[in-house]
């Protein structure tokens, strides 16, 4: 009698931790993530600068081809805009719109400003098959 109890006890308490185990999860799940293969990818660009003309403004960044980390030859750039008003809420977040894309050899964008806005802008390499580096750091710019 007391060893039939104790197989019962012993087989609610491993059903209790199956069932709380199989429940438990590790938080939301993201979209997949591609496979990373060792070189392929692209590198993001770097020395990213910006210059005022007038009415206009000039962007202009380098790229380099890392031979240890990322050797893919990017096609071309995607350039990345967010605007704000200088009474937008401070802290508050912004999306950041693709504004233009530059194909290879150019490494260089022209716009035009209008006062009283923050531009805040960041670049992105991308390569053939929807390949994509990381983000430029982002570069603000105010027109007052």
């Amino acid at each position: 009698m007391k060893k039939q109890r104790n197989v019962v006890v012993l087989f609610l308490f491993v059903l209790c931790g199956t069932v709380f185990f199989s429940f438990s999860g590790c938080g939301k799940k993201g979209p997949p993530v591609l496979p990373v293969i060792k070189g392929y990818k692209i590198a993001p660009p770097i020395d990213f600068k910006l210059s005022e003309n007038e009415n206009e403004i000039e962007l202009t960044w380098n790229h380099k081809i890392d031979e240890k980390e990322a050797y893919i030859q990017p096609d071309g750039f995607d350039i990345f805009l967010a605007k704000k008003t200088f009474d937008a809420c401070q802290g508050c977040p912004f999306e950041f719109q693709k504004i233009g894309s530059v194909a290879l050899p150019a490494m260089r964008f022209v716009m035009g400003i209008e006062k009283g806005y923050k531009y805040y802008f960041r670049i992105q390499a991308k390569g053939k098959d929807n390949l994509v580096s990381e983000f430029t750091k982002t570069v603000l710019f105010e027109n007052r």
